[in-house]
This record gives structure tokens, sequence and C-alpha cells, in this order.
């Protein structure tokens, strides 16, 4: 794009007015924003390019510009509506947006999530400490390095039609120093936390340095050499590092990859050397495109769990009065883990297939069942195991869950579940690129149906290369290695496991409180721990699945609450009541819609209309012809919102025109902060109100 750039809070509108039946008429958007003629013809040209369905041309009139979108092979009918990703570029593609990814599909899942969410879902959070000198300008210079090389880290997110990476040329890693003196640890990580990200903005990684409290002989030393021009001695305390991103930008894998290639900038002097990484997202994302999916379809459509598998980590119980993430942790010492991981390995698996196993024995203990029940559950993988060149590097979040379907039968030995648990684990590794919504449309359940109740990670983090650490160390440096202090879940309860530097079984439980109690959460977590403990002593190959389970027998099974379905239907509110038969401006509000941005237009709204919201929740759908009827019926109307609510007021408005010839101007806004959406909105309304008066003067 040009050189120009725009603010950050910068929000673009277009205004569209559906009609134009003619046959080759173009559908016309004019643009409404801080854009120069040159911007816009860079513009039209991009969506040439990524559209080629259309050719597109750009009038301007004075300081408006308009795209005329042109069928590229003309047809016999009327004009094509333009398609919902079309519509989005249109208002993503600003000057320094380099590129347009599509997201993976449990990114798509954790964008929606949390643009409709509070700001600290799916924040997580690392932290490790830092002995020795530091150098804090080349510390913030080796992130900065980091950002030029890394196109993960110059990405935000759009969601105003599908959720994707929308990646900037340009951006900045917030890098934070505070004293020992000013804030605790706890405070600063919950506050860090709390913060959130503006997932509309680029910079979803920021750090914050946190001095260490001075030991006893930093503090002797100051007391009898301190002067102004002193510095701290060579043994003063650590210094705590907290690194702070967002989980639908990058995995724990793809943040340790990162942070390798800091440590490589910052012992270099604060620069990476060479360009930016490739393969990258990018790379991913067509790669993915490429793929043929005929046998993994197959494969799912058989192989996905079927209605009435056991699912959940309990019996059904009542409403829990709690909300928000739990998190929880438990651990096997490093003899316990020494032992589980021999007992499995004579058993011809691996760590995580008797964690498998534990997992399923557990659902199947929740469903009261006697004979055997097939169970399932999420198993996540990082979708680096794939058969693309470099894809192990590629910092980002490529992976997602895919469900686990085995049967446990009481009677079987052990070792059975142990075998069907690994060979199913290795079925899963060659579909890992297959996105879980397709694995659910294609088990004929939906895409918007979750297949398992519960996930199991097992987290092999990379470790720093020890040519890297010695490095470090000549300069004086030392680190330990990075722990997570944060987690979140979208799932009633999902099971990360790590090993911990000592050499154990970390085991972390994230849970949803409306769903689990705490009690019941933590009694999950401590009889997986359990039965872990317990799988090495059961050396006898015919021991039985029931002689596993019998410790437990005495132990209440947790319970679990039902999940709320998603509300559904419709809501309409009156956010300002207008001036007798003034126009009416319908807002569309769906999820993901900015929050606050509807309402901050009808507090700043300076003209005589009526303004009200129409909250859409699911797949409502509404027709110009009903809404006419209850707002507007001898008035004009105006459709409009933002984001995502004006990909739904542009396909209202389209299929009013189409079926019913009824015409209603819309505006439409991409995603940003509350006030910049509201202001390009009132910018598109301002638009449809000149258009409208010079149309009656006789000048439009």
């Amino acid at each position: 794009m040009s050189s120009h750039h725009l603010s950050e809070d910068t929000v673009l509108a277009v205004v569209h007015e559906p009609g134009g039946t003619a046959p080759r008429s173009p559908v016309v958007l004019e643009l409404c924003g801080p854009l120069g003629t040159a911007e816009a013809e860079n513009v039209a040209a991009r969506l040439a390019e990524r559209h080629r369905a259309y050719s597109v041309t750009v009038d301007d009139d004075g300081d408006r510009h308009s795209l005329s979108f042109h069928p590229a092979v003309p047809g016999d009918g009327g004009h094509e509506p333009l398609t919902a990703e079309l519509l989005a570029d249109v208002l993503a593609l600003l000057p320094g947006v380099e590129g347009i990814v599509p997201a993976t599909g449990h990114q798509r899942e954790l964008i929606l999530a949390a643009a409709a969410g509070s700001p600290d879902r799916h924040v997580e959070q690392l932290f490790w400490n830092w002995s020795g000198p530091l150098d804090t300008s080349r510390f913030a210079t080796a992130w900065q390095s980091l950002v030029e090389r890394e196109a993960v880290l110059r990405a935000s997110f759009d969601w105003t039609a599908a959720p994707r990476l929308v990646l900037h040329d340009r951006a900045r890693i917030e890098v934070v120093h505070h004293a020992h003196s000013t804030v605790t640890w706890g405070d600063l990580v919950k506050r860090d936390r709390a913060r959130g990200f503006d997932l509309h903005r680029p910079g979803l990684l920021r750090v914050t340095l946190l001095e260490g409290t001075p030991g006893p002989a930093v503090q002797d030393w100051f007391a009898q050499n301190w002067s102004p021009q002193d510095r701290l001695p060579p043994e003063r305390a650590p210094v705590r590092v907290l690194l702070t991103y967002h989980r639908a930008l990058l995995d724990e894998r793809g943040v340790h990859l990162l942070l390798r290639e800091f440590f490589r900038a910052y012992v270099s002097g604060g620069t990476l050397p060479g360009g930016e990484r490739r393969p990258d997202v990018r790379d991913h994302a067509r790669w993915l495109a490429r793929q043929d999916t005929t046998t993994a379809r197959a494969f799912w459509s058989a192989a996905a769990p079927a209605p009435g598998v056991a699912v959940r980590s309990g019996r059904p119980g009542g409403p829990t009065g709690h909300t928000g993430p739990g998190r929880l942790q438990r651990r096997l010492r490093p003899p316990q883990t020494a032992r589980l991981r021999s007992w499995a390995a004579m058993r011809g698996v691996g760590e995580s297939s008797a964690l498998h196993v534990v997992w399923a024995l557990l659902l199947y203990r929740a469903s009261g069942a006697e004979g055997p029940v097939p169970v399932s559950f999420g198993v996540h993988l990082s979708g680096r195991d794939v058969p693309m060149q470099g894809a192990a590097g590629i910092p980002g979040l490529l992976g997602n869950a895919l469900p686990m379907t085995v049967t446990v039968d009481p009677a079987a030995p052990l070792v059975e579940l142990l075998h069907e648990v690994r060979d199913t684990a290795f079925d899963l590794i060659a579909d890992a690129w297959v996105p879980a919504d397709r694995v659910r449309a294609w088990s004929g359940r939906g895409e918007d149906t979750d297949l398992t109740d519960t996930v199991v990670v097992f987290d092999s983090r990379p470790e720093l290369p020890e040519a890297l650490l010695a490095e470090l160390r000549e300069q004086g440096v030392q680190v330990d290695v990075p722990q997570s202090v944060s987690g979140d879940t979208s799932l009633p309860f999902t099971l990360v496991a790590q090993h911990s530097p000592e050499g154990g079984l970390l085991l972390t439980g994230l849970y949803d409180r409306a769903s689990l109690a705490d009690g019941d959460a933590s009694a999950t977590l401590s009889q997986c721990v359990q039965l872990l403990r317990s799988l090495p002593d059961h050396r006898d190959l015919q021991c039985t699945v029931a002689q596993v389970l019998e410790p437990l027998r005495s132990s209440d099974v947790p319970r679990v609450a039902p999940r709320s379905p998603a509300p559904r239907g419709l809501a309409l509110a009156v956010l300002r009541p207008g001036e007798p038969l003034s126009d009416v401006i319908c807002l569309i509000g769906v999820p993901g819609v900015p929050t606050g941005a509807y309402e901050v237009l009808a507090r700043d709204h300076q003209g005589p209309e009526r303004i009200v919201a129409l909250r859409m929740e699911g797949p409502a759908e509404v027709s110009v012809s009903v809404l006419r009827e209850m707002l507007a019926p001898d008035r004009r109307l105006v459709l409009g919102g933002c984001g995502p609510g004006g990909s739904a007021a542009y396909e209202i408005a389209r299929r009013g025109a189409a079926e019913h010839g009824l015409a209603a101007a819309v505006v439409m806004t991409g995603v940003g902060g509350a006030t910049a959406s509201a202001q390009a909105l009132a910018r598109g309304l301002w638009s449809v109100r000149a258009r409208d008066l010079r149309r009656a003067t006789g000048d439009g």
C-alpha cells in the first residue's frame, strides 16, 4: 500500500444503496474515511487482484470516493451481490496493511469468543527470571527486531465477515519496566491480564519487566557505598519478565519459538540477522488451501463421535452460581513421572497415551455405565506435524483439538485400551491440519455443535539450544525455563500436561466455573493424578480396566452443570427517540459488534433521526419489509452496523431489494474501538443525509 499510514484508531465506513436491477449495472460503495485519491485507487487495485470476478473502478467527486464493482464476465441478469469477504476487504485494506490471511479452525473460534466476550478472554501469560546484567534498551530493540522479522507479530484480527488475520507492514511491541517498589508481582500479573488486547490493532503481545527485591547483601552494599553515580552491583536481584499474549495469535509452542529468536537477537546486540521468516502463517494458509479433503472427509464422516457418546467429565449437576475461568494445578514428582514413563514404554506407548487412557477412564466413570461404552474427548495437536517444509518452525496458532473416540470396556485388559488410544492418536496426527469446524460439519451435527466437552493438551515446549544459553552466560546472563501463570478454556474442562524444569509432570486444569464448581474441578484433577500415580503398580498385562478404577470406588463422581444453549431470536431497543416523522436508523447488533459503539453514536448524534438497535443472536433472520412495518412505515429506513453488524445489515438490505424491491441505505464499518467505530458510522450517516439533500436539490 501507500507509505501513508492512518492512525491505529481509524475505522472506514462505506455506504451502499441496493437497487440497480438494470442488466450489468455495477454495485457502488461510497468510501467514507480519510483516504486520498491515491489510497482509494490502491484499494481498488488490491480488491480487483484479490477478487478477480470483478473489475473495480474509482470515481472521485471532490472529497468523496466511490468504488464501482463490475462483473469481470458480464452476465445476462442484474448485478451480482458482493460477497461478505469482499465487503470485509473493502473495510480492511487500509494503508499499512500488507496482507490478509484466513484464520485457522481453532483460531476462528477463539477470535469470535474474544470479540464477543470480556477483554481478558483467552489472554495467556508466561514468566521467567533474568539474572545478571540487563540492557533494557537492547532488550526492547531485540523485540522490535523480532517484529520486523515475524509477520505474526504484526498481525491484528478482523471479523467483519469470517475471522482472519490482517498483516501490517509495521507494529510495535510494548515493553514496560517497573521498579520493585511500585507494584507486587501478583498485582502486576492480574492487572496486565485484565488489560486484555484490542484485537483490531497489531501488537497482540507485550512484555513487562519487574525488578526483583534486593537481597540483604545488595541492601548492605547500598547502605555503605551508594551515591547518585553508582550503578547496581553485579549480584543484584533477578528481574522477572512477564510475557502477555493473545491465545488466538499464538500457542505456547509458538511463543517459545519466538523467545528463542528474541534471545538470539539480544546476544547479537539487539538485531536479528537475515530478513523475514519464511515460511510463515501466509505460507501455511496457502498450504492449507491446496489440501484435498476427500480422504479426511471420508475418515471423519465415520470416525467423528456419534450422538450419545460419553463426553462429560462428571455426572449431571445443578447450576454452580459462578462464572469465569478457573485454574488449578497438581503434579507428579520426578520419580513418579519416571516410573510412569518406564511403565508406559514397556507397553509400547508414551506418557501421552497413559494420560489419554486415564482421561478416558474418568469419562467412562462419569457416564455411570457398567458395560463397554465409547467415550470421546479432544486431543490438541500443534498442527506442525504436517508434510509442509518448515512447518515445525512457524510461530502462530496452527493446530486445534480433534476428537479422540475409544471404547472403554471394564472387563478388557488395560493394555488393549492403551494400544487403542495410541493407534487412534496416530490416526489423528495424519489429519492434524484439518480444522475442527470441518470435522463437526462432516459429522452431520453442524459447525456450531461441540463434539466433545473436554480437551487434553500434552504440551512439549521447544527448549533453548545449549549453544544459545552458553552465549547468554558469556554475557553474564542466566534465564530459567518460562512458566505459564494463566489459562482459559471455551469448554467445561481442559487438561494441560507439561514437564516441569525438575522433570516432573505438571497437570493444569482449566475449567469453566459456570459448568464445574471449584470443588468438582479439584476432584476431577485429583482423581486424574491418583490414577496416573497408580498405573505403574499394575504390572500384570492381564490387569483389567475395572481393576485400575477400583481405587476410585469410594470417591464421589464430580458433577457438571448442563451448558446453557446459545441465545436465539431478536431484541429491539430504542437508543434515541428522535423527532416525529424523522428517518429511522436501525443498527444491527450481532456477536462481535464493538461493545458500546451504538450507544456512543446515539449519545453524540446531532441529527433528528430516531435510532434503534436490533439485537440478533444466532442465525435469526429479519426482512426489510418487517423492519419497515415495525419501524418506519412512512419514513426512510437506514440500516447500519459495525463489523459483523454491517455485514448483516448489507445482507438484509440486499435481500429486500432483490425480493421485494424495498430499498434501504446501508452504512457499514470495519471493526475498531467503540468511539472510532461510532465516528465511522457517523461519517457514513452524514454521507447518506448529504446524498438525500443533493437529490432533493437536484444536485445528486
